[in-house]
Formats: structure tokens, C-alpha cells, sequence
């Protein structure tokens, strides 16, 4: 038996393998600057399907260098700003002052409030808030303090593993492990944005769940949701895709968001999954009802049979439908006494020998 839950109570909602996928409508960044357009980003990610509205909380200051980042020739979506990261992360700042209104908000929807914190505070925050789990983001998953600080505070952890060894998962997972909490999903993640398909290796999940026997999950960057279709199929229970009123807005995250339609078109096709995959028990369902008996063989006579008559091979034909002797128990009939007449093309019976 492993040490963390393969259930967990996401507010009123429970994840396991018995329970719906749950749905994260990663908001991060793309409220851009207005408390409305947060509002309203919560009300499509509602509509679209999602279980819970999630923003990321963090100060610049707090979360990058920018004497580090002046350090280094960036070729990825970093440096494809035009502006310094300090100068990004400054625009896209979720304001603390928002957060109990947002929270609030959420809660009259209908939907889940959570966000990423990146300081300590900002933990202490999402305590405050009650939120219903706490995600960590790849980048912080070898900031082991942090993760015993996230931990320690006893809510669900779901944590991302982009960019992470295998060596380093497990460290984190033992420092999670430490404080008691059993209450962990490891999400799979690759940290490109947007993501390649060929690099999403959703058969990782088959890797955690082996290892760390503990729930897992999705964080996808990739397009589509044909990633979050495969995760969901081999386990998978949460998944977690950014969420964008619109992919051509301006901003770091808009661009590799799904639009409302696309998420929900990603749901809907989920739920279908979920209703395919069905039990583990192998067995005639209600609709067979009638074709158990239609598509199967019998034993038929093939010529009129007196009694009296002992039966041979050629007096049986195997035909359809299923009405009588199945065919296995051919080779018992035949050598058996007919007790009465049967006529040509009639099923064949145990009480008729």
C-alpha cells in the first residue's frame, strides 16, 4: 500500500479512479490587467466545463532576476517578448487585492477558485482563501523549501513536473512525503509554449503511478486535446489547459490557450471517453440482450429426424440463432436417441434426447 490517497476531496468534488476528470482552466496571465476580464474568463471557463478557475499569484520581484535574465540569450517564447521578462511579469501580475473578490466571484459561478503561489505570502493567502488544492508549478519543483512550506499547510498538492528528472520528481515527492500530506497529484508537464506532441510522453503517467503509486494528472501546453484525451485513458485525473477568451489577445499566454470552444469541445469529448471506458468487468450488457441469441450458433437438424433415430454427425447443422444445444456440446449429441420427431431446420433441444 502507498502512502498517498488514490482519492482526494477537491471541494466538493472527489478525484480517483471512480470519479469524472477534473477540468483546471488555467486563467495565469490572460485576465490582462482587468478585474472584469477575470470575471468574464470565469464565467466561459464555467460554461466551457471546467471544474475549477485558476490564476497564478507571484510579485516580480520575488519571482525573476532580471540581472540574471540579461545573462542569457533566450530562444524560446522568453525571448520572443520584445520587452525584458521583469517588464512582462510586471504587466501580468494577478493584484492580491483582487484575490478574495475573485475567489468570491467564483464561488457564486459555480466554480473551483485556486491559484499557483510563487512566495510564501502568497501561500498563506491561498490558506486564507480556503482554496480547494495548491498547484506548483514545474518551475518550483526543485525549490524543496518551498514545497515542505506548500505541503505543510495540509491542502491537496498538485504538482507539475515540466522540465524535471526523474531523480528530482522523487525528491520532491519525499519532501511532500515528509510533511505528512498524502494528498498529492504529479502531473505530467512539458514546459514549452506552446508544446510539441511528439515531446509529450503521456505514457510518463504509467511511470509515476508505478513508481509513486499517487494520483496523476496533466498540465498540457500542447495544441489540441488529443494529450489530455491520451492522459485521461491510461489515468490520468486531472487536466490542466491555459484558457483564453481569445488566442490573437495580447500577452505572453494567449497564444497557446484554448478558446472556450476548444475546451469545451475537449471536456465534452472526455466525458465521452469516460463513458467508453466503462467497467472492468467483462460481460453480457443490456443492449446484447437480443443479439447474445441472434449472432450465435446453435444445433440444428439438418434433415427431418425420427424417434427413435440415433443421431450422426450429418444430421446436425450449426446455425444461427442461438435457440438450443450450443455447438461445443455437438460431439455429446451425436450417438444420442431422438425421444421424439424433429422437424428439418428445428433447434435442438436437451430434452428432445
Amino acid at each position: 500500500m502507498g502512502f498517498f490517497n488514490r482519492e482526494i476531496q477537491i471541494g466538493d468534488r472527489w478525484i480517483g479512479a471512480n470519479h469524472p476528470t477534473y477540468f483546471i482552466a488555467e486563467i495565469g496571465a490572460n485576465f490582462d490587467g482587468s478585474l472584469d476580464k477575470a470575471k468574464a474568463l470565469i464565467d466561459a471557463a464555467k460554461k466551457a466545463g471546467a471544474d475549477c478557475a485558476k490564476f497564478q499569484t507571484f510579485r516580480t520581484p520575488k519571482i525573476v532576476s532580471e540581472g540574471g535574465f540579461s545573462r542569457m540569450q533566450l530562444k524560446g517564447v522568453h525571448g520572443s517578448w520584445g520587452r525584458s521578462v521583469s517588464e512582462v511579469f510586471k504587466d501580468v501580475e494577478f493584484p492580491i487585492e483582487w484575490h478574495k473578490e475573485i475567489a468570491d466571484y467564483c464561488k457564486k459561478v459555480g466554480i473551483d477558485f485556486s491559484t499557483s503561489p510563487y512566495f510564501k505570502e502568497a501561500v498563506d493567502l491561498c490558506v486564507e482563501l480556503d482554496v480547494p488544492f495548491i498547484k506548483i508549478g514545474s518551475g518550483d519543483i526543485t525549490w524543496l523549501e518551498m514545497l515542505d512550506y506548500i505541503a505543510g499547510k495540509g491542502k491537496p498538492v498538485m504538482l507539475a513536473t515540466g522540465d524535471a528528472t526523474m531523480s528530482e520528481i522523487d525528491e520532491a515527492v519525499r519532501t511532500i512525503e515528509a510533511t505528512g500530506n498524502k494528498d498529492l497529484v504529479l502531473m505530467q508537464c512539458i514546459t514549452n509554449y506552446p508544446s510539441k506532441i511528439d515531446s509529450a510522453n503521456v505514457n510518463v503517467l504509467k511511470t509515476y503511478q508505478s513508481a509513486f503509486e499517487v494520483l496523476t494528472g496533466y498540465s498540457d501546453h500542447a495544441p489540441g486535446h488529443v494529450v489530455a484525451l491520451a492522459s485521461v485513458v491510461i489515468g490520468g485525473r486531472v487536466i490542466e489547459k491555459h484558457f483564453t477568451l481569445n488566442k490573437k489577445d495580447k500577452g505572453p499566454d494567449h497564444p497557446h490557450s484554448m478558446e472556450p470552444q476548444e475546451f469545451k469541445f475537449m471536456v465534452d469529448s472526455i466525458r465521452e471517453v469516460e463513458r467508453a471506458m466503462g467497467s472492468t468487468r467483462k460481460e453480457v450488457v443490456a443492449e446484447e440482450g437480443e443479439t447474445v441469441y441472434v449472432q450465435r450458433r446453435c444445433l440444428y437438424a439438418k434433415k427431418n429426424l425420427v424417434k427413435g433415430q440415433v443421431i450422426t454427425d450429418d444430421d446436425i447443422e450449426v446455425l444461427r440463432p442461438a435457440l438450443g444445444i450450443a455447438p461445443k456440446f455437438k460431439s455429446v449429441i451425436v450417438g444420442k436417441v431422438c425421444k421424439e420427431n424433429i422437424e428439418k431446420d428445428q433447434p435442438l433441444f436437451w430434452e428432445n434426447f
